[in-house]
């Protein structure tokens, strides 16, 4: 009999954690949501004996927001307990350790996310970052029982929603700081996320570097069969909005993935045709993810082109100022977009005219790379069609 709250993975299928941040997300709403989901209490404290840690207890305490029954988590410290440590003493800690390797791996995954914010912040390198918060023994509670959780529940994936920005000023060890918070926004670099207007901290930076190391993509509520789910209660009470971390563990099948993407375009008239091309391979260099160009009858009759790209949102500023240098439009429309798509990788097969590349998607498609078949029938003196063919019987 497996332990209670783990779900057993049936086959043909991947188990998908999926963090819903519609209020945010900081360190103890994460580890509370975890125990909320099935971690158990027992399990999670013996973990956290093994970094050697003493004079602190956690303290679960059952509450709701907006009649949403949920746990709340506080690390009780004593008196004596050291507030501040350096990244280095941290890494030793966990390092140290009797934890299994996954453990460590997530753990200092986050340290290390953590310690490069602030050590941009200050200006100063990765060693020299002295912990303050982030340091207290809390907070290494909340991260490395949030790698102990995770080991728990063994997901195959982990997607994350955007992340909602409070506004205002918070109080720490530094001073007053604006929210959000420098670290958080150092943190977030490349991840996306949205304004709201609520007053506050909606995600602290250690909940930021959990969810920038855990989730593989940034996803609206992904498709899955939801077995369990689990409520993370924040400290604080929002006017329009339960202060909740929702935490969503379930089935799901690994015929198509999802996550967001940014369309950029512009309706072009007057740019030599000649130019394109340069343009084009620029975009690729830049991240672009697709590149299209489409006849289009503008205004006066005026034969122009539709130039789309795809890409992750993370690039969508670099290739919009490229778009913007590099040809002749005046103006760049930009849209968000759910894309559905299939799972893929590059595998190499052996064929009896050397390796060829091969993308393969799911179970129903199996694509030698042109470029490899090109190169070979170019060396070999042969038909491309050929070498296509000799890497498809690999299928």
């Amino acid at each position: 009999m497996r332990p209670c709250g783990q779900i057993e993975k049936r086959k043909g299928l991947m188990k998908i954690l999926y963090f819903d941040c519609f209020s945010g997300v900081s360190g103890d709403m994460t580890l509370a949501a975890l125990l909320d989901l099935g971690l158990p209490l027992e399990k999670l404290q013996e973990e956290l004996k093994k970094l050697g840690l003493e004079n602190y207890s956690l303290e679960i305490r059952p509450g709701s927001r907006s009649g949403i029954a949920a746990l709340g988590l506080e690390v009780k410290v004593g008196p004596h307990e050291e507030h501040h440590r350096h990244f280095s003493h941290i890494r030793e800690m966990i390092l140290k350790s009797m934890l299994d390797l996954e453990v460590k791996e997530i753990s200092l995954a986050v340290f290390q996310r953590l310690a490069e914010a602030e050590a941009r912040v200050h200006k100063k390198t990765v060693e020299e970052v002295h912990f303050h918060e982030v340091g207290a023994v809390d907070s290494i509670v909340d991260i490395v029982g949030t790698a102990i959780g995770v080991h728990y529940f063994k997901p195959d994936k982990i997607y994350a929603s955007e992340l909602p920005m409070g506004w205002g000023f918070v109080q720490c060890q530094h001073g007053r700081l604006p929210l959000p918070a420098p670290a958080t926004v150092e943190v977030l670099k490349g991840y996306p996320v949205k304004s709201v207007n609520v007053e506050g901290e909606l995600v602290t930076p250690t909940g930021a570097a959990i969810v920038a190391v855990l989730s593989s993509k940034v996803s609206p509520f992904p498709s899955m069969v939801v077995e369990k789910i689990g409520y993370g209660m924040g400290k604080k009470e929002f006017p329009d909005r339960p202060n909740l971390l929702r935490l969503v563990l379930g089935e799901g099948t690994e015929a198509y993935l999802a996550d967001r993407a940014v369309i950029l375009e512009s309706n072009i008239d007057d740019m030599n045709p000649e130019f394109y091309d340069y343009l084009m391979e620029r975009l690729f260099q830049k991240g672009a993810l697709d590149v299209a160009l489409s006849p289009l009858q503008m205004k006066k009759n005026r034969p122009g082109t539709l130039l789309r790209v795809i890409a992750e949102e993370k690039d969508a500023e670099a290739l919009s100022d490229l778009i913007l240098r590099e040809s002749t439009t005046l103006g760049v429309r930009s849209f968000s977009v759910n894309r559905k798509k299939l799972p893929r990788e590059v595998r190499e097969v052996e064929t009896r005219y050397g390796k060829v590349r091969v993308k393969v998607s799911g179970e129903i498609r199996f694509q030698p790379e042109y470029d490899d078949c090109r190169r070979i029938a170019r060396e070999k003196g042969i038909p491309i069609q050929e070498v296509y063919l000799e890497a498809m019987k690999k299928r």
